[in-house]
């Protein structure tokens, strides 16, 4: 089940919020500051490419926490708005409801990428 739900998600979502985080990503690692910030965004972006099977461990330390305060008050809240918004909207269908939980999934690693580990199921 998870398979067939990546290749949808693949087909309608998935590829442009891998182009699009990959982009940003270059974007942030034209500067020797940036590049933590891009190397996260390539992060997001390939789970974003195939989300179905895995799950988010965010994790603590001090460290990752001064980055993802940084993070947010840079480019995470916007991101975690929109992929709220994304979710909100593909609940209105029955169709929508697991593809919105995935949505859910970027947006709470939109918040807090540092420290955050994906791992499969």
């Amino acid at each position: 089940m998870t398979s067939i739900a990546n290749i949808i998600w693949f087909i309608l979502s998935g590829f442009w919020a891998w182009l699009v985080w990959s982009f940003l990503g270059i974007l942030f690692c034209l500067t020797i500051v940036g590049i933590p910030f891009g190397f996260q965004c390539f992060k997001i972006g390939n789970f974003g490419l195939f989300p179905f099977g895995k799950a988010i461990d965010i994790g603590t330390g001090i460290g990752s926490l001064l980055l993802n305060l940084f993070w947010i008050l840079l480019c995470g809240w916007e991101l975690a708005i929109l992929h709220l918004t994304s979710a909100f909207l593909l609940c209105l269908t029955v169709i929508g409801i697991p593809f919105a939980s995935q949505c859910l999934k970027l947006a709470l690693i939109s918040l807090f990428p540092f420290g955050a580990r994906v791992k499969h199921l």
